[in-house]
């Protein structure tokens, strides 16, 4: 969906993770309400920490789930709206302004400073994945929404990009265009994850968005009704996972399933006398398991858990978006559902914590409405909303991806 996208019109979000390729394929009525037509999941063989290592698995992945989102749907598509966590993706600022000299602010003025703002940015080895003026100032005044119309004598505008490492986004592209797929717009995972599952008051008020994905947990900041901050650590559930198979020389898939249906990062006193049984690596025989206290689970997962935290609040505080965010935090991702995650978030980070659901799409499968598929749920809201809302900011991003921000100007010439 581009510029111009009538309603009633097909969107496709595809959630290219760590360790699941999620699909859904939706619809939207005249009041861009969504009504999900498919679903599609499949494993995600190819990825480690959220980036593209083996390019032919990583493609097959990618089609498993679209066909079974299509089959679903009754209903083929051509492109997608893609999450972004490749990369590294981090935020950056920039605050131009230029004198108006006192007369009305017209389209000129605003397609100028936008020109302007354009040359403090250098693509360099960096992917731009979203370029959103976050506001604008007429003499000093800073909130304004929209400056055409009033009048001043300087006029100021703050735009706030996302970037990402270009290879590592490219290679990305890259197997989704082998899908024969093109890609509409690339969304930053815990953006879309904001879109998903915040309410409108936190959003305007302040909240930390903690997505915690498979490979990389992924963090957003949101104030005054839009994104401020961007950035990730390079740990997920699959850390985790990785620390129960070798704590406890089990298979790596046995280790999955003890922190899926045991795991937890809070001790309990009955931890101590509960024993899980725990087959060890290269043993078929069922009687040579070990058997071991659930206490030693939980002192494998909390360490990890607990460290991933500390690295989020150290990133808050180094960006100084620890205060500006307030006290909220919402934690989503499929590895929010450890049992006491909430608790040892708000310990660590000494805030107040609630787990992240995606807000209530018609048809969509109570099995894939937890906070596992919030990024998948985000890109939807992002194709009806931010994508359509703001046609404006979506075009300025395609040219800038393409070519750096040296043609924006071009865009506003042919729509201001």
């Amino acid at each position: 969906m581009s510029k111009g996208t009538a309603r009633n019109s097909v969107i496709a979000a595809l959630d290219v993770g760590t360790t699941k390729v999620c699909c859904f394929i939706a619809t939207t009525d005249e009041r861009s309400q969504l009504q999900i037509a498919g679903v599609g999941h499949h494993r995600a063989n190819g990825m480690r920490n959220g980036q593209v290592v083996n390019m032919d698995a990583v493609e097959a992945s990618v089609r498993a789930a679209v066909d079974a989102a299509e089959q679903m749907a009754n209903q083929r598509i051509d492109s997608v709206f893609v999450n972004v966590t490749c990369g590294s993706p981090r935020s950056s600022q920039v605050e131009v302004e230029l004198a108006v000299s006192g007369h009305e602010i017209r389209d000129a003025d605003v397609r100028r400073i936008m020109e302007h703002a354009g040359g403090h940015f250098d693509a360099g080895d960096r992917d731009l994945i979203h370029c959103i003026p976050t506001g604008y100032s007429i003499d000093g005044s800073n909130g304004i929404i929209d400056p055409r119309g009033m009048y001043g004598e300087r006029l100021g505008v703050n735009i706030h990009l996302v970037t990402a490492a270009l290879g590592q986004s490219r290679n990305l592209s890259t197997v989704i265009e082998h899908c024969h797929l093109d890609i509409e717009d690339k969304v930053v995972s815990a953006y879309a994850s904001g879109l998903a599952c915040l309410v409108e008051d936190e959003k305007e008020l302040g909240v930390t968005v903690i997505d915690m994905g498979g490979g990389t947990t992924s963090v957003a900041v949101f104030q005054e009704g839009h994104i401020e901050f961007v950035e990730s650590v390079p740990i997920g559930g699959n850390h985790v996972t990785s620390d129960i198979a070798k704590g406890l020389s089990t298979p790596v898939s046995k280790a999955e399933r003890l922190k899926t249906v045991y795991g937890s990062v809070v001790q309990t006193p009955s931890d101590t006398r509960e024993l899980l049984k725990v087959p060890l690596v290269g043993e078929d025989d069922e009687n040579s398991a070990n058997e071991v206290p659930k206490s030693m689970l939980v002192q494998i997962i909390q360490p990890r858990l607990e460290e991933t935290f500390e690295l989020v609040r150290g990133m808050l505080d180094a960006s100084g978006y620890s205060q500006i965010a307030g006290r909220r935090v919402v934690i989503t991702g499929g590895a929010s559902q450890l049992e006491g995650v909430r608790d040892l978030a708000e310990l660590v980070l000494d805030k107040q914590v609630r787990l992240g659901r995606p807000k209530m799409i018609k048809g969509l499968p109570e099995s894939v409405s937890g906070p596992a598929f919030a990024t998948t749920a985000g890109l939807l809201r992002y194709a009806v909303n931010e994508h359509v809302m703001l046609p404006d900011i979506a075009a300025m991003e395609s040219v800038a991806k393409g070519r750096g921000f040296g043609r924006i100007g071009q865009w506003l010439k042919e729509n201001f």
